[in-house]
């Protein structure tokens, strides 16, 4: 019986191209779709992990 593959390698560029064909698609999909979308965008967006330098405080902004 097939498995499926929880181990990606995919590069920031990967992912970024992936975010952007999710963008410029969902606004021509009905609502169901759009919805799904948001919410795997969203997925995406807490995966990541952002830089914060550690040798000096952190000013955002």
């Amino acid at each position: 019986m097939a498995r499926y593959n929880d181990k990606f390698e995919l590069s920031v560029e990967d992912m970024e191209l992936i975010e952007n064909a999710l963008h410029s698609s969902k606004s021509n999909q009905p609502e169901p779709v759009t919805r799904r979308i948001h919410d795997l965008l969203g997925r995406l967006h807490n995966q990541k992990v952002f830089y914060r330098p550690k040798s000096a405080p952190y000013v955002g902004g």
